[in-house]
């Protein structure tokens, strides 16, 4: 294990499974998305030129297609750029300011704001949260989603403003929120009016392994529940056609997306519409979407395939870490032994792999075991993939030894 360390050091690696981002064949793939306008009058729709003003919350089309895509209806969509992330991040920002539809006052006039974040989770939720200075609350993870007799209890506090929710496979562990979880959250009854789910539904079509899982509505589930304006849902093609040029969508209940609309109307005066048709004609639907979903799960399978086997061949039965198979989404959690997750992804640095830091998938960057890692297996090529997870069982290991030892013995 220490020679096999020394040999790694020897070849000068540089290699990055820090992100999820989709590799370069995935962009092939899809690349032919730029020829479907190839002229001016290509673009324009129903006698309205796309290229100009107007349509705030997005083409009619386009919000037609992310109904479908989720199962709302069109009129509680809301279409953004490129990043679904930049959506929350301004409805954070207005809740701060302006506070939301059944806002007593802005949250900047809140004396405390708390909100919860189920752990392991998704780094740049807990990021925007955190740069408003709202107090950030960890919740324990299951296979089946959050700890839902915690979130119950902590709603009873009107401090307590919303929740971050990644509901199918979850970031980083892959879970799937189980129907009586989703329905937990849909019956919700906090304390605070204005207690907002953040519903980031990242990779809601994104399987690789197996058929499409259909998810629940959960704005549907709300309304029926008594509570519409609950709840925010959000996703966006960044993971379907290009992360840095596609589109996305903030749905909720039509009340809540007329009132985002007004206050959006002061932000700007539209998107980019010309993009949302580009994407409508070339994903079509849910069922044309799904389709494509399928040709990006024969370049991720393998991918994911290999890391498990890895995993299952270098690990297991050791005592010295644990993981979730996902059979979708785009990361996979390792969680190792309790101390060890920094160290390992300092030896892997020093070996030239390069990780999400330990500890990143909580609040405030700290990881209260130091022990969950999360790999980012679809942007390097298969034999990179390979070695970086030769580098990251071999510095586990070492990790483990050490700390079983009390003492480094690696410099």
């Amino acid at each position: 294990m220490i020679s096999r360390y020394g040999q790694l050091l020897q070849e000068g690696l540089k290699l990055d499974m820090s992100r999820g981002k989709p590799s370069k064949a995935q962009l092939d793939m899809v690349s032919d998305i730029l020829t479907v306008l190839t002229d001016a009058d290509q673009c324009v729709l129903n006698g309205q030129d796309t290229r100009n003003y107007g349509d705030l919350a997005g083409l009619r089309c386009c919000r037609e297609y992310w109904a479908d895509v989720l199962g709302c209806k069109p009129e509680q969509t809301f279409v953004g750029g490129n990043a679904s992330l930049g959506l929350m991040h301004d409805l954070i920002c207005r809740a701060y300011t302006h506070g939301l539809k059944d806002s007593e006052r802005p949250w900047c006039k809140e004396e405390r704001v708390k909100f919860l974040c189920p752990s392991p989770g998704y780094d740049r939720h807990f990021l925007i949260t955190e740069h408003f200075g709202f107090e950030l609350i960890t919740v324990p993870m299951h296979p089946d989603g959050p700890d839902m007799d915690i979130i119950e209890e902590l709603v009873k506090d009107p401090t307590v403003k919303g929740v971050w929710c990644v509901p199918k496979y979850s970031n980083p562990q892959g879970y799937i929120y189980s129907d009586d979880t989703i329905a937990r959250f849909a019956n919700l009854k906090p304390a605070a009016p204005d207690f907002a789910i953040m519903w980031d539904n990242a990779y809601c079509v994104h399987e690789f392994d197996g058929d499409f899982k259909p998810f629940p509505d959960i704005i549907s589930m709300c309304e029926a529940a008594g509570r519409p304006n609950m709840v925010y849902e959000f996703a966006s093609t960044s993971k379907i056609t290009f992360p840095g040029a596609g589109i996305s969508v903030m749905a909720s209940s039509e009340e809540n997306i007329r009132y985002h609309t007004k206050l959006v109307g002061i932000q700007t005066i539209s998107y980019d519409k010309v993009n949302q048709l580009r994407h409508v004609r070339y994903l079509k639907d849910r069922a044309h979407t799904i389709e494509l979903m399928k040709k990006h799960a024969q370049i991720m399978a393998p991918k994911f395939e290999m890391v498990l086997k890895i995993l299952r061949s270098e690990l297991t039965n050791k005592g010295i870490a644990h993981w979730h198979h996902p059979q979708g989404g785009y990361f996979i959690c390792v969680a190792a032994m309790p101390g060890t997750a920094k160290r390992t992804l300092e030896l892997c640095k020093k070996a030239g792999v390069t990780f999400t830091p330990a500890g990143a998938t909580y609040p405030y960057g700290h990881d209260p075991h130091d022990s969950m890692i999360r790999l980012a297996p679809s942007y390097p090529p298969l034999e990179e993939l390979e070695k970086a997870m030769m580098v990251f069982t071999t510095c586990l290991k070492i990790a483990a030894l050490e700390k079983y030892l009390g003492i480094h013995i690696i410099d």
